[in-house]
């Protein structure tokens, strides 16, 4: 089972950074337009978290079963994503006063972030 989850963390991240890129630019761009996000908006930004949530998942059992990464920053990344999406949860009735910049800018960061853990894979 571990090498099926292996080869799951190792291309579903294609997924996730580009649903977060994707639609963290989306977010950008309304948010430069001064437009209001509309549902789409709203359900695209959820699709984004939950496919780097998954992939955090896929991480974490990989880690639990026992095979690690040699290098230790690649679960640094790890964690700095899972933290930085539930301070993003904590705050999210300030995160709503301008959706599509702010939701934007985190999905942009959490995709850097998963660039750098992607980077240090050994």
């Amino acid at each position: 089972m571990t090498a099926q989850v292996l080869w799951f963390h190792e291309h579903w991240v294609l997924i996730a950074l580009g649903a977060t890129g994707v639609v963290g630019l989306w977010g950008l761009v309304l948010a430069a337009m001064r437009r209001r996000p509309g549902r789409s908006f709203g359900i695209a930004a959820a699709v984004a978290i939950i496919a780097i949530l998954i992939q955090v998942a896929a991480g974490v059992t990989l880690y639990v079963s026992g095979l690690r990464p040699l290098n230790g920053l690649h679960v640094f990344y790890g964690v700095v994503i899972v933290v930085t999406l539930s301070l993003a949860y904590v705050y999210r009735s300030t995160l709503a006063r301008n959706p599509a910049l702010w939701y934007g800018l985190l999905l942009l960061f959490v995709m850097g972030l998963g660039f750098r853990a992607w980077a240090n894979v050994s």
